[in-house]
């Protein structure tokens, strides 16, 4: 499983695959960049931690969910 962050960079979110130096996707806002996340993650098995606009950590989500190791909702 490939692990992703979406981060604020100036005034873009991006996606960017952990280890990697270029964003796979980028979009002018939050919200944005996790709708198109979601296309991203389409027959994929990746995780995904999202980062606040200040770049502290916010939350993970798992994609597809049945590979969430996690029993908890989120």
């Amino acid at each position: 499983m490939d692990d992703y962050h979406i981060t604020k960079d100036g005034k873009d979110w991006k996606l960017t695959r952990e280890g990697a130096n270029r964003a796979a996707i980028v979009a002018p806002t939050k919200e944005q960049i996790i709708q198109e996340t979601r296309k991203f993650a389409q027959n994929k098995d990746i995780s995904v931690k999202i980062h606040k606009e200040n770049g502290r950590f916010q939350e993970e989500r798992t994609y597809p969910r049945s590979k969430d190791p996690h029993e908890s909702p989120g």
